[in-house]
């Protein structure tokens, strides 16, 4: 089995990386960023569920495809096994109400927290490393075809 870059593949490290690189907001300004992302969790409207629906199936494929070339796999799609299983089980717990999970994530947006710059900032740094491997993939990808 040849190794190729599929299509979707850039894409889904550009969407993850934009999604990761949007937390510079909450950098910028703590209070607007918390009550956002808390009200959106809270409140689970149109927008959570069309954002976790697009998470869950980035993640999905990214698993089949790393489980589907398993013996010829790239080094970036250990990112679809490990950053996937991560993601779908923060997706369950957010949805079922897992209350450890839900203190952790109260801790995370409490604006007042010693750590703040610290979480958001290796978000922001996670963001951009996917960005750039999400454009590097694209380059890849268009000069091979």
């Amino acid at each position: 089995m040849e190794k190729r870059i599929l299509v979707w593949e850039p894409c889904f490290f550009m969407f993850f990386g934009l999604f990761h690189l949007h937390r510079v907001w909450g950098l910028i300004d703590r209070s607007a960023y918390a009550e956002f992302w808390i009200s959106v969790l809270e409140n689970k409207g149109q927008f959570y569920f069309g954002l976790t629906g697009i998470l869950a199936l980035l993640c999905i494929l990214g698993i089949i495809t790393f489980v589907r070339n398993r013996h010829n796999n790239y080094w970036w799609r250990w990112i679809y096994l490990f950053g996937g299983i991560y993601v779908l089980f923060d997706l369950f717990a957010i949805a079922f109400g897992l209350e450890f999970w839900n203190r952790l994530l109260l801790w995370m947006f409490d604006v007042n927290s010693i750590y703040w710059n610290f979480v958001w900032m290796f978000f922001v740094l996670l963001g951009g490393f996917s960005f750039i491997l999400g454009v590097r993939l694209m380059i890849q990808r268009n000069r091979a075809v």
